[in-house]
């Protein structure tokens, strides 16, 4: 890869990884799980639509860095190694997944109804399946307890996020197929 390809790479990257930290403030606790309602999944979502799978797991990848290192970025302008080895830490891992399964599985001319698909299988099956299990693993719940804290009341939500990113997504190509074509 030449070196405006790369720079294009870490450019995109960074661009998503500061929208899903910026979606990551809008946070909201819930008594019900030590996991709070979060705009991050959105920007996960966005990120697979719109971006390479190099890129989009990059993009994740700068976010878990720097909170890693004690930046607040996570949800509700948290940070630190507590969070990604506490309850919400494998959300993130799976968000990471979940961004490249999306950018990878969307194709080059997906619709509406393949975003919706691919938003879903990688922004909510995909993170889901990293993040329950340490959340039980983490706080000693059983499976089905970690799933009915950590999952369920959260898929409403995150298929309206999925939905939006999907929106967003077909809008933003149609408008960026307009303008690469207008050159």
């Amino acid at each position: 890869m030449n070196t405006a390809g790369k720079l294009k790479d870490f450019i995109y990257a960074a661009l998503f990884a500061a929208l899903t930290i910026s979606l990551g403030f809008v946070s909201i606790p819930v008594p019900f799980s030590p996991v709070p309602i979060s705009g991050i999944s959105l920007g996960i979502m966005l990120s697979g639509s719109m971006l390479s799978v190099r890129q989009a797991v990059n993009s994740v990848l700068a976010l878990i860095l720097m909170g890693a290192v004690g930046l607040p970025v996570f949800s509700g302008f948290a940070g630190g190694l507590g969070v990604l080895l506490g309850p919400r830490g494998g959300y993130y891992l799976g968000f990471m997944a979940g961004a490249g399964v999306i950018a990878f599985l969307r194709g080059s001319n997906a619709g509406l109804a393949r975003f919706f698909l691919v938003n879903t299988l990688g922004g909510i099956l995909i993170v889901y399946l990293f993040a329950v299990p340490w959340l039980a693993f983490v706080t000693g719940m059983d499976f089905c307890q970690a799933l009915a804290a950590g999952a369920l009341p959260f898929i409403i939500g995150d298929l309206l996020k999925a939905a939006v990113a999907s929106m967003l997504a077909v809008a933003v190509r149609k408008h960026a197929d307009r303008f690469q074509t207008a050159k």
